[in-house]
């Protein structure tokens, strides 16, 4: 199972996601990500972010979704923040598709402890909502009760 998460710039949200993701996953399962409007890089705090939780960063970068058409994912989650006014990105295509708005720790001004609590509190967020996905009994539901586990987990 391949499992896309979506937001703008593909530099910090759906990088933390994806690389979480995987570290948690079983074999057999995988993540990765892209934006609607990749920025080209990844964010150095999201990096940094990373490292320090022990969670590799080895191969992140910054994409659009364009780099999956040869292997379309079977879900996607778009993580882009619609409370404050962001337009999250679209996937066209036959994909299970869910939504978990984060608020983007990027975005945070204030002193350096503050930037970094917010990149650790949206990583703890992120972590939460991944363990409740791959606690999930994935076999056992059809393509409907699946969206609603996943839109379910993405209000936690």
């Amino acid at each position: 199972m391949k499992v896309l998460f979506m937001c703008t710039h593909n530099s910090c949200r759906s990088i933390l996601s994806e690389a979480l993701f995987n570290n948690l996953a079983p074999e057999g399962v995988e993540a990765v990500s892209s934006g609607s409007f990749p920025s080209g890089h990844v964010n150095q705090r999201a990096l940094d972010t990373l490292e320090a939780a022990g969670i590799s960063t080895a191969g992140l970068s910054s994409k659009a979704s364009d780099a999956f058409e040869g292997s379309p994912p079977d879900i996607v989650i778009t993580v882009c923040d619609r409370a404050a006014g962001e337009a999250c990105p679209i996937f066209f295509g036959p994909a299970i598709k869910a939504h978990w708005g984060l608020a983007d720790p990027s975005e945070v001004r204030g002193s350096d402890a503050e930037i970094t609590t917010a990149f650790e509190s949206t990583l703890a967020k992120i972590s939460q909502r991944v363990s409740a996905f791959l606690a999930l009994p994935i076999k056992t539901l059809n393509s409907d009760q699946l969206k609603a586990e996943l839109n379910r987990i993405g209000s936690l």
